[in-house]
């Protein structure tokens, strides 16, 4: 039986690039309309059998929308607005993509197997007639790309108008919206963060807390999308949050391409930040912080070890290495040593009891000798990361790493088996087997047939599938530990489960985030697309009907 890993939770969401932006040409609309590009048509003879009554509706906010999202949080956060407020508007959000009407699909651009679905999944979508909106970081980053020409595309710091991107598609034009969201001449986080929004989990609340980065690495493509660093206001992030509670989240993932980097471009801190929210979180609800880079995240170390004891934020971190060799590090633009990942390591696991490091590596970096690659051996055997993403080097289009010399892709294969042999090889959680523990439970696994909680240091307890447990907290003993996961059985005594004090969340599908007025205007639109359904119905069967009539009296005058 597969379990679910840790890993699948915590998305590889390190967007690291080159500072020189991708010069394109491209216009990048930024009115305040869309302007379209209508669609070159070329007019076709009707064949004469075709009697089929075509009577679908066109008029917006009718449509039923199927939503697809690749990648990090960050972009399943964007999806989660973008569903929001189609919803919001009246489309109608489905998970059979056979029978949407239009396909959102929403990229990743940090490896090239994420791309590659993404334009197969374009290809079917075209084949089957669908009407297409592309978003996140491929055409954002790579907006000339053949396979995405003739397409709706919005940028990922405009998805506060996806309403307008498909208004337009739907009406047959090909819309470009591009535009970045200052204030004051500066750069910020993006679209609002009170847009309606629906949950992927009513429990769990995803918060941008600022988009792009202030690294220059050699291999990423992502700042040609998400670009410079911009950072939302503290009391923004700290009122979103309040509101998540009020809707029954259980728990918040703070996300963006580097946390640590937070507020830089604005003031103030990361650990300002936290405290704020730490003071607004429900007892039993929890916390967890999204991917730092080691440079900025080794500015703040005593406030961050004092953070990760605080009882509602887990005592967790993903701090991506990369590699072990200073060398290599220095070719990827890392701007920090192998010594500087290791002080924060050692510094964070010496303060706070228990937490737990990811951390990333890329196997096969063009300038990694086996000698650098055994460094980065080293470093894994040493520490022994409980949760460890291994990636074979991709080479992305218009980064300075793609045009290096490639190590055969044998040798990169080779490289990158021996890392996950050595990964395989130790047991982490052997320690934690007896022990009893509070966890909260907010997910179903992907078999179905328990639900996921996480401990204090968010290592993931697999718990019976009981409708009692799930938003709250139980307390558990660990009856097993495997490679990626525990397993925890329930005490039998009654005051072993303990409720939170948040109301009942939301349904699953749920707009989030709307007033009394949208919830009213919601519910009317709902009843007018099944109005309008009925209507067309009712005007095809109509239009069938005389079509008959004339053809039966044609046939008599004929006679």
């Amino acid at each position: 039986m597969k379990l679910p890993n840790i890993c699948d939770d915590v998305e590889d969401i390190e967007d690291l690039f080159s500072t020189d932006a991708l010069n394109t040409g491209e216009k990048r609309i930024t009115k305040v309309s869309v302007v379209p590009h209508v669609r070159k048509r070329i007019a076709e003879p009707v064949k004469k059998e075709d009697s089929k009554v075509h009577g679908d509706s066109i008029i917006p906010g009718t449509q039923k929308i199927y939503l697809k999202t690749w990648g990090c949080s960050h972009n399943n956060s964007d999806s989660e607005y973008m569903a929001g407020q189609l919803a919001a508007y009246g489309y109608k959000i489905i998970d059979d993509k056979l029978d949407a009407d239009l396909w959102l699909l929403n990229s990743c651009t940090v490896k090239s197997p994420a791309e590659d679905h993404f334009r197969n999944e374009i290809k079917q979508a075209r084949e089957l007639g669908k009407y297409i909106v592309l978003a996140g970081c491929v055409p954002q980053g790579q907006p000339k790309s053949d396979y995405i020409q003739g397409l709706s595309v919005i940028g990922v710091q405009m998805i506060d108008r996806i309403v307008e991107v498909v208004e337009e598609t739907i009406k047959g034009h090909a819309v470009r919206l591009f535009g970045k969201k200052k204030m004051d001449g500066k750069k910020t986080g993006g679209a609002a963060l009170n847009l309606p929004k629906i949950r992927k989990n009513p429990l769990i609340e995803i918060i941008a807390i600022n988009t792009g980065c202030l690294n220059q690495c050699t291999y990423c493509k992502t700042k040609h999308a998400r670009g410079e660093l911009g950072s939302y206001p503290p009391e923004e992030i700290v009122t979103r949050a309040v509101q998540s509670f009020k809707e029954g989240v259980v728990e918040i993932w703070l996300t963006s391409e580097d946390l640590g980097a937070y507020g830089h471009d604005i003031g103030v801190s990361l650990p300002q930040l936290l405290w704020q929210l730490a003071e607004v979180i429900p007892e039993g609800a929890m916390m967890r912080l999204g991917m730092t880079n080691p440079p900025y995240i080794l500015e703040h170390l005593e406030e961050m070890a004092k953070l990760l004891n605080h009882p509602r934020i887990y005592s967790f971190l993903h701090v991506p290495v990369q590699s072990g060799s200073d060398s290599v590090l220095m070719d990827m633009k890392r701007e920090y040593c192998q010594a500087d990942f290791r002080r924060v390591n050692d510094f964070l696991k010496e303060k706070v009891p228990d937490l737990t490091i990811a951390t990333d590596v890329i196997c096969g970096f063009p300038t990694e000798t086996d000698e650098d690659f055994q460094e980065t051996l080293d470093l894994v055997r040493d520490y022994k990361f409980p949760s460890l993403f291994i990636n074979q080097f991709f080479p992305r289009p218009g980064t300075p790493a793609a045009k290096m010399q490639k190590i055969p892709t044998q040798e990169v294969k080779k490289r990158t088996k021996k890392m996950s042999e050595l990964f395989n090889s130790y047991t982490p959680y052997d320690h934690k087997l007896g022990l009893v523990q509070k966890v909260l439970v907010t997910e179903e696994s992907h078999d179905r047939l328990y639900y996921v909680a996480h401990n204090k240091s968010y290592d993931q307890v697999l718990v019976p599938k009981e409708e009692q447990y799930l938003g709250k907290v139980v307390e558990v003993k660990i009856t097993f530990v495997g490679k990626h996961f525990l397993m925890g059985t329930p005490l039998s005594d009654c005051d072993a489960v303990h409720s939170i004090d948040v109301p009942q969340a939301l349904t699953k599908g749920k707009v989030s985030g709307l007033d009394v007025g949208q919830e009213r205007s919601l519910k009317e639109k709902e009843r007018n697309r099944s109005a309008i359904f009925w209507l067309t119905l009712i005007v095809a069967f109509g239009a069938l009907m005389l079509r008959l009539l004339f053809s039966t009296q044609h046939l008599s005058l004929a006679q």
